[in-house]
């Protein structure tokens, strides 16, 4: 086919868009995966207006995003090797049992009045360190049961789960401040993530390569993960996307609470409303994508969602209305479902079977650039204003994605990446 031709996508009945459900041990992962992922939506806000309220200050609530990813940084290719090497079904339990376990002491802090500025940076540190250590085990796992052909489908499933819970999080922790205050958000946490274990632990989930674990050649590991990334040259644009994703629009989420408050004035309700208003576009644009029965040209969408939801992110930074404001970032959740379902799905399609778990985790180091990208944002805001600093940030991330554009033409142009940076011959030809 060729890579001229538009992206061709064939539509299927709505029981094409969820047939990732027909596996049953898939049925158990997704909410499983739901409700861990609105968990961490829910912290993210309910602290975020704490710490706001703490300390009036949008630098300090910046922070809460850089200790947030930190540990992506340092852990993310310890995780794509883990997902290589070792039991993944213990891997994804014994993770969440330790977020499970520090989510109860938090909230027994703020239940005893005692939770302080620090104690908010602990928490949000050691449960970035639980999502940097299973996120590409998590991912891994999808292929695992889902297979090539069943893949970009779970991803799109598994996003719109991811999607809905930007949604649902901020608007329900919103809600729980007004009415029972921080601690009650975190007690809402502790029952969803006791279900999700629940739910993992009723999974047949598959268990790796766990015969090739062997701590002293870690290092040794982690640098081939990175040669076998650069060697890649589709996995290398995604790996700058993500960079540049993480480093400029991302983090801007943390300083939503600060925007709602004192450019919009508005309180925790609607601000948690609005918090959620990317979920909602990426809610939809993810179930768009997973309903479509092929997809050429995945960097296209890929680099497409990126493009546009920067757009709405600059609509969104000149907003004094709250209305226009929802619905810009609306608009930037659409964008980043296409930039979300097509960031695991693509590395998992062109990477060998072997490699797949630390060619994600260095996509997962790529994230880990984000807490640098809640400090530039904190340090901004404070020099220039809240909503000054997001105009400079969405501005440098069109530029920077046009040049990845640019330069690397033939990652969106080409209807055959995999085929041609001579992945696997078990991916999908038609990226």
């Amino acid at each position: 086919m060729s890579s001229k031709l538009k992206t061709n996508v064939r539509r299927k009945s709505s029981a094409g868009t969820f047939r990732a459900f027909s596996n049953s041990n898939f049925r158990f992962l997704w909410p499983a995966n739901f409700l861990i992922y609105i968990s961490r939506w829910m912290q993210m806000t309910l602290l975020a207006w704490f710490v706001l309220e703490l300390t009036d200050s949008a630098w300090y609530v910046s922070l809460l995003g850089f200790f947030t990813f930190l540990p992506m940084l340092v852990l993310g290719m310890v995780g794509g090797l883990l997902a290589d090497s070792v039991n993944r079904r213990m891997l994804l339990t014994i993770t969440q049992l330790v977020a499970l376990a520090i989510t109860i002491v938090a909230t027994a802090l703020l239940y005893a009045g005692l939770l302080e500025l620090w104690h908010a940076y602990t928490v949000v540190f050691l449960t970035g360190a639980t999502w940097a250590l299973d996120m590409p085990a998590r991912s891994s796992v999808i292929h695992d049961l889902l297979g090539v052909n069943g893949v970009t489908n779970g991803m799109s499933l598994d996003v719109v789960g991811m999607t809905g819970s930007t949604m649902i999080g901020p608007a329900l922790a919103g809600l729980l401040i007004t009415l029972f205050d921080v601690k009650g958000g975190y007690a809402v946490m502790v029952a969803f993530q006791s279900v999700a274990i629940v739910s993992l632990l009723l999974a047949r989930i598959p268990s790796g390569y766990d015969s090739v674990f062997a701590p002293r050649k870690i290092f040794a590991n982690l640098i081939e993960g990175l040669r076998y990334a650069r060697t890649q040259r589709v996995v290398l644009a995604i790996i700058l996307i993500t960079v540049i994703m993480n480093l400029l629009l991302f983090p801007i989420m943390q300083v939503i609470p600060v925007i709602a408050r004192d450019v919009l004035n508005v309180g925790p309700g609607l601000m948690g409303v609005l918090g959620s208003a990317s979920g909602i576009g990426s809610f939809f644009g993810s179930l768009f994508l997973a309903s479509l029965v092929s997809i050429n040209r995945h960097g296209a969408v890929f680099l497409g969602g990126s493009i546009l939801g920067t757009m709405g992110l600059l609509a969104f930074s000149f907003s004094q209305w709250y209305g226009l404001s929802f619905v810009a970032l609306l608009v930037m959740g659409i964008g980043v479902a296409g930039f979300g379902v097509m960031q695991m799905t693509i590395v998992m399609l062109v990477s060998r079977d072997e490699m797949r778990g630390r060619a994600l985790g260095v996509v997962s180091l790529a994230i880990g650039v984000s807490p640098f990208g809640a400090l530039l944002i904190g340090a901004l805001a404070s020099a220039v204003g809240t909503a000054n600093a997001v105009t400079a940030n969405a501005v440098v991330c069109l530029v920077l994605l046009g040049l990845v554009a640019i330069v690397m033409p033939s990652f969106w142009r080409d209807s055959s990446n995999a085929a041609q940076t001579g992945a696997s011959a078990n991916a999908d030809p038609a990226l």
